[in-house]
């Protein structure tokens, strides 16, 4: 096993969470790399897991494995650090967390080695955000009659919250879109101004609403509850407050999330008469074995090429893809059998999202940039 290959990849993602604005996972996450590398109680923790490969996400389960056990109470000096447990986190001081955060992995050495055998599970509520926009752009795509009712699937569900969508509200200034009285505002959703065709959109209305995910989280349950929150970063208090909206939603509303594959899950998807099929993912594709990802193309063109005026379909995307020496976040949609489109780019966690200019290379090899 390869403790190098660990520190490098806990480096890698403490500079993913600084970029992300998370300077407390960033901090945290570069001394663990330190621990690593001089075996300390870091080290024990992912012992077995230090060659996993990048999808793995092993730093983001310890840290996922240490939130939780300040959030649920176990780690109280720990929690005066965490803001998410009404705690307080210093940048101008950022290492002042770690003593406590060693001692708790020492501490607890058991509980979390058990948590990094579970698959690191967020359910990013701010993706919604681009959902959303896809699919007022295809109603929009469709005709200016009343919109389809929609039959909503989405492959990588984990608790299915986005399965939700259209009951949350979006909002930027001068901007907002979804129910007024919703508990989820997707705030500052837009940097600049949303494109006209979700400024105009009437409200989606979701008839279907079903997901898959090969370990569906229940976010019902205690358990559930907690291990969506623990993959949340503890000083990124807006994403917690969009969640709690969420949980309480889906404990009103539950969306059915089945424990299967992405193909397996779509063989049994049809396209319907009066309804827009729609099948949606958000950084999930790199998690699906390539022999598989083949198998959901196949089903995808299927569902494509049986649809039609009456039973359209669409399917929109979240992925990041290489432009240039980069990996960007895009919105792309195909109505149809029709070409694959870029609708907006956004940061990985959907808050903001933007339009693209006619000129940007993103465009290149996908078509023109709706307006």
């Amino acid at each position: 096993m390869s403790i190098a290959h660990a520190v490098a990849m806990f480096r890698h993602q403490a500079e993913a969470c600084a970029e992300l604005g998370s300077p407390l996972s960033a901090a945290l996450l570069r001394r663990a790399a330190e621990d690593l590398a001089a075996g300390g109680p870091c080290a024990a923790a992912i012992a077995g897991h230090e060659d996993a490969p990048g999808p793995s996400a092993i730093a983001l389960r310890l840290l996922g494995a240490v939130h939780a056990l300040v959030i649920s109470g176990r780690a109280p000096a720990l929690a005066a650090h965490y803001p998410s447990a009404r705690g307080a986190f210093d940048p101008a001081d950022p290492d002042a967390p770690w003593p406590a955060f060693r001692a708790t992995v020492a501490d607890h050495l058991p509980w979390i080695r058990e948590w990094l055998t579970r698959p690191p599970q967020t359910n990013e509520v701010g993706r919604a955000n681009l959902l959303l926009t896809g699919l007022a752009w295809a109603q929009q795509q469709l005709g200016p009659s009343a919109p389809l009712p929609v039959r909503l699937h989405e492959l990588g569900s984990s608790a299915g919250l986005n399965l939700l969508a259209e009951k949350f509200r979006c909002a930027s200034p001068g901007f907002s879109y979804g129910p007024p009285d919703s508990p989820v505002v997707l705030a500052d959703a837009w940097h600049g101004e949303p494109p006209a065709w979700l400024r105009d959109a009437p409200l989606q209305q979701v008839v279907e609403r079903r997901g898959c995910d090969p370990t569906p989280i229940d976010p019902r349950s205690a358990d559930g509850a907690l291990a969506l929150r623990a993959y949340l970063w503890a000083d990124q208090l807006p994403r917690l407050e969009r969640l709690n909206g969420a949980l309480a939603l889906a404990d009103r509303l539950p969306a059915p999330v089945a424990p299967i594959g992405a193909a397996e899950f779509l063989r049994d998807v049809r396209v319907a008469d009066g309804a827009l099929t729609v099948v949606w993912h958000s950084i999930m594709r790199q998690y699906v074995p390539a022999d598989e990802w083949r198998a959901v193309e196949g089903e995808l063109d299927r569902l494509a090429a049986a649809s039609g005026p009456s039973a359209p379909s669409v399917h929109l995307a979240l992925e990041p893809r290489r432009v240039g020496p980069s990996h960007r976040f895009l919105l792309t949609a195909r109505l149809g059998a029709g070409p694959t489109t870029v609708l907006a780019e956004s940061v990985p966690h959907g808050l903001p999202a933007w339009t693209l200019a006619a000129d940007d290379p993103a465009l290149n090899s996908l078509g023109a940039a709706p307006r």
